[in-house]
């Protein structure tokens, strides 16, 4: 495996005080007034509120306004993530972005503005920009119970790296998403109730080759509907097992034809899990259970079988937190012949407080694509290494060194590559 050197943007580490779990009893639990499913008896280091290095905020009435930006450097190796005749580049990236937080004592709503202008030294039509809005509210109901909501839209660019990204386009291919959910959560005494709806839109621009050739893409626009819902039963004050039952329906822009048949499915995810905090040690959250994909047509092979989701938090010391994640969901593709592949993923971090304001940290990522219908699976293997130092509330440094290795196996060996990256960024916010 290379070395990548993956840098993600520079963001100033800062959260609040999170306060400490109820505890007692079941059944002294059975109270309405108790909460059996909070999980703070300890804070990340990512999450730990550091006051001497957050930003104020500016006081904009009942709001605090947040402007901030992020200036960074990056050193590609791989820019078009090719296996052959690699061009390396320097890119500069310019993040700006204001968000809005309420300061209300009941109730919450945030809301952000952000853009990020990218500039290749030697090559131009690489050069990008890209533009975001959204936002998102609670509402408390009471103490055990709210409803959430919100909404976003952004104009970006499909990485180069990304599985489906044509590989002959001249340009990265410009996507527009845009998104919108609701929420609820109940609970009382020893049960949580939890439902959730989504709706996502994808919306892909036609790209062109060297040769000035289009590259349709309308077959991958398309819309997805998601309803979920989920039942708690604790069985103490730091444990409870949860059945969570997903539906999903999928439906693409382009009608089918005989020649061209669309990707319309339904799916669905039925899991069994537990969440749970041992002490001051770790907490976190699996599951397992069944996932399927069927498709309208018969076209496209239907997906079936094992599907899980794990996060876990574990503390070795109040300065060190471990994270480690996994899943195995399915997704859509628009590879020739195949209506959607089954994605494994599971990666392990490590976040350090060396000093209060020097975090560094280090993860590294697994995935492996599997195809239906073909003979491909791809495998993607990460790693990242980096710091943060935090000057004062206005001012922070953030280094990155990360690698991206992805072999594919099958009908589609010619897509392996590796991509290294460094990245230093300056942030400042107010």
């Amino acid at each position: 495996m290379a070395v990548t050197v993956s840098a993600g943007s520079l963001a100033l580490v800062c959260g609040a005080a999170v306060a400490q779990t109820a505890s007692g009893s079941l059944a002294g639990a059975r109270d309405a007034g108790v909460d059996n499913f909070s999980r703070n008896r300890n804070t990340s280091v990512a999450q730990r509120s550091r006051p001497d290095y957050e930003a104020p905020g500016i006081r904009a009435g009942a709001f605090l306004v947040y402007p901030r930006l992020e200036l960074s450097a990056e050193r590609n190796d791989n820019i078009y993530a090719t296996a052959a005749n690699e061009v390396d580049d320097s890119i500069l990236h310019v993040r700006p972005e204001l968000a809005f937080e309420s300061d209300w004592s009941q109730n919450f709503l945030t809301a952000y503005v952000r853009g990020a202008f990218n500039r290749y030294s030697d090559n131009e039509s690489e050069n990008t920009e890209e533009f975001g809005v959204g936002g998102s509210g609670r509402i408390d109901v009471t103490r055990l119970s709210n409803l959430g909501f919100g909404a976003d839209y952004n104009s970006s660019f499909e990485p180069r790296t990304a599985p489906s990204a044509p590989r002959n386009a001249v340009e990265p291919t410009a996507l527009k998403t845009a998104q919108a959910y609701i929420s609820g959560s109940r609970s009382a005494g020893y049960l949580k109730l939890t439902g959730r709806a989504d709706w996502r839109s994808f919306d892909y621009e036609d790209g062109r080759t060297g040769l000035g050739a289009v590259i349709e893409q309308d077959n991958r626009d398309r819309e997805v509907v998601s309803l979920s819902g989920r039942l708690d039963l604790a069985v103490s004050p730091d444990t409870a097992f949860f059945f969570q039952a997903t539906g999903n329906d999928r439906t693409y822009d382009i009608r089918s034809t005989p020649l061209a048949p669309a990707r319309d499915s339904k799916g669905a995810e039925y899991l069994f899990g537990a969440n749970f905090e041992l002490g001051a040690v770790a907490r976190g959250e699996i599951s397992a259970g069944y996932i399927e994909q069927s498709f309208d047509e018969a076209a496209f092979d239907d997906v079936e079988g094992f599907g899980a989701r794990a996060q876990l938090e574990w503390f070795p010391s109040e300065l060190t937190t471990v994270n480690i994640a996994a899943g195995r969901t399915v997704e859509d593709t628009p590879v020739a012949g195949v209506g959607a592949f089954v994605s494994n993923t599971a990666s392990l971090g490590i976040d350090h407080e060396l000093l209060r304001n020097v975090i560094l940290n280090a993860r590294v990522t697994w995935g492996r694509d599997e195809y239906e219908g073909i003979d491909r699976e791809d495998t993607r293997t990460g790693v990242n290494i980096g710091g943060t130092y935090l000057i004062n509330r206005n001012f922070g440094v953030n280094a990155t060194l990360s690698s991206m290795d992805t072999k594919s196996e099958g009908a589609n060996r010619d897509q392996d590559f590796t991509v290294n990256k460094l990245i230093v960024a300056l942030v400042s916010q107010f």
